[in-house]
Protein backbone atom coordinates (compact mmCIF):
# COMPACT_ATOMS: atom_id res chain seq x y z
CA UNK A 1 0.00 0.00 0.00
CA UNK A 2 1.19 3.51 -0.79
CA UNK A 3 2.51 5.61 2.10
CA UNK A 4 -0.08 8.38 2.22
CA UNK A 5 2.14 10.48 4.51
CA UNK A 6 4.35 11.21 1.51
CA UNK A 7 1.42 12.95 -0.20
CA UNK A 8 -0.91 14.25 2.53
CA UNK A 9 -0.26 16.71 5.32
CA UNK A 10 -2.11 18.98 7.73
CA UNK A 11 -1.34 22.53 8.75
CA UNK A 12 -3.50 24.68 11.05
CA UNK A 13 -2.78 27.68 8.81
CA UNK A 14 -4.21 25.98 5.69
CA UNK A 15 -7.93 25.14 5.51
CA UNK A 16 -8.18 25.09 9.27
CA UNK A 17 -5.95 22.05 9.61
CA UNK A 18 -7.90 19.74 7.28
CA UNK A 19 -5.76 17.07 5.63
CA UNK A 20 -4.55 18.42 2.29
CA UNK A 21 -2.51 17.22 -0.65
CA UNK A 22 1.05 18.43 -0.09
CA UNK A 23 2.03 21.59 -1.95
CA UNK A 24 -1.63 22.37 -2.75
CA UNK A 25 -4.68 23.77 -1.04
CA UNK A 26 -6.75 20.77 -2.14
CA UNK A 27 -8.19 18.86 0.80
CA UNK A 28 -8.65 15.12 0.98
CA UNK A 29 -12.33 15.91 1.59
CA UNK A 30 -12.48 17.85 -1.71
CA UNK A 31 -11.00 14.94 -3.69
CA UNK A 32 -13.36 12.46 -2.01
CA UNK A 33 -16.30 14.75 -2.78
CA UNK A 34 -15.37 14.76 -6.47
CA UNK A 35 -15.12 10.96 -6.49
CA UNK A 36 -18.45 10.63 -4.64
CA UNK A 37 -20.06 12.89 -7.24
CA UNK A 38 -19.00 10.56 -10.03
CA UNK A 39 -15.77 12.12 -11.22
CA UNK A 40 -13.31 9.58 -12.53
CA UNK A 41 -9.68 9.59 -11.50
CA UNK A 42 -8.85 10.69 -15.05
CA UNK A 43 -11.17 13.71 -14.73
CA UNK A 44 -9.59 14.71 -11.43
CA UNK A 45 -6.10 14.42 -12.87
CA UNK A 46 -7.11 16.38 -15.99
CA UNK A 47 -8.66 19.20 -13.96
CA UNK A 48 -5.98 19.31 -11.27
CA UNK A 49 -2.67 18.70 -13.10
CA UNK A 50 -0.56 19.06 -9.93
CA UNK A 51 -2.06 15.76 -8.74
CA UNK A 52 -0.91 12.31 -9.80
CA UNK A 53 -2.19 8.75 -9.74
CA UNK A 54 -0.09 8.28 -6.58
CA UNK A 55 -1.88 11.25 -4.99
CA UNK A 56 -5.27 9.64 -5.61
CA UNK A 57 -3.97 6.35 -4.22
CA UNK A 58 -2.75 8.25 -1.14
CA UNK A 59 -6.27 9.64 -0.62
CA UNK A 60 -7.62 6.08 -0.69
CA UNK A 61 -4.92 4.87 1.71
CA UNK A 62 -5.52 7.77 4.10
CA UNK A 63 -9.27 7.13 4.12
CA UNK A 64 -8.73 3.41 4.64
CA UNK A 65 -6.44 4.06 7.59
CA UNK A 66 -8.97 6.44 9.17
CA UNK A 67 -11.72 3.85 8.81
CA UNK A 68 -9.53 1.04 10.09
CA UNK A 69 -8.58 3.05 13.15
CA UNK A 70 -12.22 3.88 13.86
CA UNK A 71 -11.93 7.57 13.12
CA UNK A 72 -14.76 7.32 10.57
CA UNK A 73 -17.89 5.38 11.28
CA UNK A 74 -21.59 5.28 10.52
CA UNK A 75 -24.28 5.05 13.13
CA UNK A 76 -27.90 4.28 12.40
CA UNK A 77 -28.94 6.03 15.60
CA UNK A 78 -30.89 9.21 14.89
CA UNK A 79 -29.00 12.37 15.67
CA UNK A 80 -30.59 14.39 18.46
Amino acid sequence: MINWKEHITSNEDVLGGKPIIKETRLSVEFILERLANGWSEAEILENYPRLSKETIMAVYAYTYECMRDGLLFFSEKPMT
